[in-house]
């Protein structure tokens, strides 16, 4: 069955016509007009990750439940796709002061829903296939990551995070000699550098600006989420890499929501995560901005 006919059936209306658009860098993406004259954004891909797409459905619906910021509804979703409704974007794709401040506010609502865990991912995120534990990965395009509980916030970013994409990233031969070491040290020394204890925040997970559209009405909306609980600032740490929004943002959240004393030190621990998975997904520079970003640590 075809695209066009696939999503027909899913959204009972005919599609007229498919568009190609920019969509992120590990699916087909398309802009779908229907019979009807709306539009829908769907991204596809010929043999995606079991259970990707559902995971991503899964955590929209989860964002959604928080009433904190705007995000796509999902329309329709299997394993081959995942149809959304379009968000109408603004002539330029950054956000203004207003739309700044915003985003910071509306991150902190978020992150104070809550979540059960760290790694705690949203209701009906489906099981890694023949898991033996049945709890479900963290999913970040083709990579799954371990979500099995462990006793601290420093334990858990060391062992479920770190250590595994480590060990993708150094089977790759993505980062620099030394580095991996350097990584494990970093994990023995977690507990002490992670910061005080905090409940499990409800986390986008994959917190670049390129993830923020902003609206034609002005408004930021969280797109292409791999959401699950953890710790507040690494959401923070994520969207101040790849030309984040200006400081603004950041001190409209710390009006609704202070972050505890030390969080500028931990910027640089918490972009490892993001910059590991970057590493293992695209190589090139960003083993080095790994190794760099060690040395920031302490």
């Amino acid at each position: 069955m075809s695209l066009a006919a696939a999503l027909s059936a899913a959204l009972g209306r005919p599609v007229t016509r498919l568009r190609p658009v920019a969509g992120g860098d590990l699916n087909a993406a398309y802009a779908v007009e229907l019979a009807c004259g709306d539009r829908v954004f769907v991204k596809t891909h010929p043999d995606p990750p079991p259970g990707s797409f559902e995971a991503e459905a899964a955590g929209l619906r989860w964002l959604a439940a928080a009433r904190a910021l705007p995000v796509p509804e999902v329309l329709a979703v299997d394993g081959r796709m995942l149809a959304l409704s379009w968000v109408d974007q603004a002539p330029t794709a950054r956000l203004d002061g207003p739309g700044e401040e915003a985003l910071g506010r509306g991150l902190a609502a978020l992150h104070a829903a809550g979540a059960p865990a760290f790694g705690a991912t949203a209701p009906g995120t489906p099981p890694a296939p023949g898991a033996p534990d049945g709890i479900p990965p963290l999913r970040i395009g083709p990579l799954v990551l371990p979500n099995d509980p462990a006793p601290t916030w420093g334990a858990f970013y060391a062992e479920r995070r770190i250590a595994p994409l480590t060990a993708l990233a150094q089977d790759r031969g993505a980062l620099p000699t030394g580095t991996a070491a350097a990584l494990d040290a970093l994990c023995a020394r977690m507990d002490e550098l992670a910061g005080p204890p905090e409940p499990p925040a409800r986390l986008h997970g994959d917190l670049w600006s390129g993830n923020v559209l902003t609206a034609a009405d002005g408004r930021p909306h969280l797109v292409d989420p791999a959401a699950h609980g953890g710790h507040r600032e690494v959401d923070l740490a994520m969207l101040r890499l790849f030309g984040g929004p200006a400081e603004r943002c950041f001190a409209a959240y710390a009006e609704v929501a202070p972050l505890a004393p030390g969080h500028e030190q931990r910027v640089p621990l918490f972009q490892v995560l993001p910059l590991l998975v970057h590493a293992v997904l695209f190589g090139g520079s960003y083993g080095a901005a790994v190794a760099a970003n060690i040395a920031r640590c302490g």
